[in-house]
């Protein structure tokens, strides 16, 4: 089939549009992360590189943590920590084994939302009375498969359990 005679539908369109936007934020991210330098960047600096924050979150040190997040489609969710000082402390991504580790039974969904930030996708379930939060993660760059951490909550909003899966690929639903 020549390629002059493909036909574009509104779909295909579609699909190559949000593959730019993955591509170009991808792109941007990286750039942000390059001009972010912990103990010289301000909060101010950040917000105006970064836009506003989905959220500010308090730790335990007092420290202010920006939450800027990449879910669904991408795999990442970003907390930028700012000291007392005005300045960034830290850049981390927060989907990260080391923070999934952390992740018990019992501990409660708002802790779980302030160390991974927000999911990438949340389903209740009224008649179980729990609720399941996935966050779209990889692991490493290049060819590391997408995959999926899952927490199952109950209905107090604790965790009951976690799971880290691979994300099937999207040739083997179509068979």
């Amino acid at each position: 089939m020549r390629f002059s005679s493909m036909r574009f539908t509104p779909s295909l369109w579609a699909t190559a549009l949000l593959l730019c936007l993955v591509f170009v934020l991808h792109g941007c991210d990286n750039d942000r992360i390059a001009q972010t330098e912990e103990g010289f960047t301000t909060e101010s600096e950040v917000i105006a590189k970064w836009g506003p924050p989905e959220n500010v979150w308090i730790n335990a040190q007092g420290e202010r943590v920006l939450e800027y997040n990449r879910q669904p489609e991408g795999t990442a969710n970003y907390m930028i920590t700012v000291g007392a000082d005005g300045k960034v402390v830290s850049l981390r991504n927060a989907l990260t084994r080391q923070n999934f580790a952390q992740i018990q039974p019992g501990m409660m969904m708002e802790d779980v939302r302030k160390l991974l930030g927000r999911p990438a996708k949340t389903v209740p379930y009224a008649l179980k009375k729990e609720t399941v939060f996935e966050w779209r993660w990889r692991e490493g760059t290049g060819g590391a498969p997408f995959r999926r951490f899952i927490v199952t909550a109950d209905s107090d909003w604790k965790v009951k359990s976690t799971a880290d899966v691979e994300e099937p690929s999207k040739s083997e639903g179509k068979r």
